[in-house]
């Protein structure tokens, strides 16, 4: 009996369920580049090549290893543009008494699976994807009937299950679950730099790059120079890399932002995770070698561990559990159009402006660039949450639905009401000031509040509490911003909130 086995994009790993017992002699594995995905969002130019040209390579190992395989382009002539249409297109060549898939991360695509069976007339069966560390049934009864979920406590749960940084009497390492207070300085001068490892660009590579180029050089970022791993060799050089030469600064500097430096000491991991190239046990297994060996320090070795096994898991549960509801939420009813600096206009904000360059540089920008400078302003903006969704989803090399949506609107924009978060991620100018080095080019003033050179993320922030006081106020841990808030007097409050809705009227104009 032959089987159609569908190899997506983001399940680039050998160890996928639906490979598992793949016939080689019998079976064929079906990759395809498709129009509708790489268009659905106006996706980074190189977070397309990324996935092209790793998927390219991981079929030509299958194919080396002795599986057949049938691999679309998106140049095809006959190439339908769409997942239905291939799937159904090799189906009906190919003749094969079942279909089998590994589920999707994406819940629109789960549900284009979920109706193939019918439209093709054969057997379809959806395995779980087993690379994750978090099965969704294991999630769903963690979750159970809990008011709130917290990640910390998850984590917790996930240290003990992998024994991660445990010690044999069943307490964390170090004696705390969390490090995360040792984990915030700012950067100082004389941080060392460290160059990402390239790699040599394959024919492939290049092939890819090229079509690229010609079929998508009008979406928002920069193609070239393209440094990201295309293979499972490359990305696991990476991870050396990384461990042996940033892990050891990662943990105090991690919430740091610095000018032209859009990846100080941060992995730079995450898209391989997300495409399969590199599994996520291992790599926290690697990092916590690295501190078994003194090569690392704890604070650094449990950060890193806490984004893959705590957050990354988490997150992917928080998406599963609530959609697709989850997807319509809105909770401060943000609806205020995308400015066009959010794609690389002229804004006078440096701290945006250089996030804003490193996404279109890199299709990348680290985590606290995504939360407190561009996730900061749209949730002070009140900037639509779908649009803001959007945009994370099409620009960075490691978005997918499931990881951008919860970090999105969960965590940047309070958009879900605290099912995440426990309380906005909102600060004013001073945060990026204390954190970066960016206000120093700036022509804005972190230490005014009102004024032409005043920040605008001070009186935005003051604003937006104002705002939704209602919402707010009873949250148990706003009370001492309200306290402050008051203390201002309605004379200040007033010029502050007038403050706020020039910046606003600016920024509609395009001269913030």
């Amino acid at each position: 009996m032959s089987t159609l086995r569908l190899v997506l994009a983001d399940q680039l790993s050998a160890s996928l369920a639906s490979l598992a017992d793949a016939d080689k002699a019998r079976d064929t594995l079906l990759f395809c580049e498709v129009m509708e995905e790489a268009t659905y969002v106006p996706h980074h130019p190189q977070k397309i090549a990324f996935l092209f040209a790793a998927m390219r390579h991981f079929a030509a190992e299958c194919e080396a290893a002795g599986f057949r395989v049938r691999y679309v382009r998106l140049e095809d002539a006959a190439n339908t543009g769409s997942f239905d249409g291939e799937v159904a297109r090799a189906v009906t060549e190919l003749q094969p008494a079942r279909l089998i898939l590994t589920e999707p991360g994406e819940y629109r695509v789960l549900q284009k699976m979920k109706g193939w069976e019918a439209q093709l007339g054969i057997p379809v069966e959806i395995r779980a994807d087993e690379r994750f560390l978090s099965s969704l049934a294991d999630f769903r009864r963690w979750a159970g009937d809990k008011r709130q979920l917290r990640m910390e406590f998850f984590y917790r749960e996930m240290r003990k299950r992998y024994g991660l940084l445990m010690e044999p009497d069943g307490q964390p390492t170090g004696g705390q679950w969390n490090y995360d207070k040792e984990n915030r300085q700012p950067p100082k001068a004389g941080l060392p730099q460290i160059p990402r490892p390239r790699h040599a660009e394959t024919p492939i590579l290049r092939e890819v790059l090229d079509l690229v180029a010609a079929r998508f050089g009008g979406h928002f970022g920069r193609l070239e120079p393209f440094a990201y791993a295309v293979t499972r060799a490359q990305a696991l050089a990476e991870l050396e890399h990384f461990i042996a030469q940033r892990l050891p600064h990662f943990g105090t500097y991690q919430d740091a932002m610095l000018a032209g430096e859009p990846h100080l000491y941060h992995s730079v991991i995450s898209a391989y995770l997300n495409a399969g190239l590199l599994l996520p046990l291992e790599v926290c297994q690697a990092a916590e070698a690295a501190y078994r060996a003194g090569a690392a320090p704890l604070n650094a070795v449990e950060g890193f561990i806490r984004q893959i096994l705590g957050w990354r898991e988490y997150v992917r549960g928080i998406y599963w559990q609530f959609m697709p509801g989850y997807g319509e939420l809105n909770y401060f009813d943000a609806t205020e159009p995308l400015p066009d600096f959010y794609w690389g206009a002229k804004t006078q904000m440096f701290c945006v402006a250089e996030a804003v360059r490193h996404t279109r540089d890199h299709a990348y920008s680290h985590h606290i660039q995504r939360l407190m400078v561009t996730g900061n302003f749209a949730l002070l903006a009140g900037l639509d949450v779908k649009e803001v969704q959007a945009w994370y989803l099409a620009v960075y090399a490691d978005a997918y639905e499931w990881v951008e949506m919860p970090n999105t609107l969960g965590m940047a924009l309070f958009g879900d009401g605290g099912r995440m978060a426990s309380k906005p991620y909102a600060a004013s100018g001073k945060y990026i000031h204390r954190m970066s080095n960016f206000c120093e080019r700036c022509a804005y003033d972190p230490e005014q509040m009102t004024g032409e050179k005043a920040c605008p993320f001070n009186a935005l922030y003051w604003d937006f509490l104002a705002r939704h006081e209602d919402k707010l106020r009873g949250n148990q841990r706003m009370p001492y911003v309200y306290a402050t808030w008051e203390r201002f007097g309605p004379h200040k409050q007033e010029a502050i909130r007038a403050q706020a809705a020039r910046h606003l009227a600016r920024m509609r104009e395009g001269e913030l």
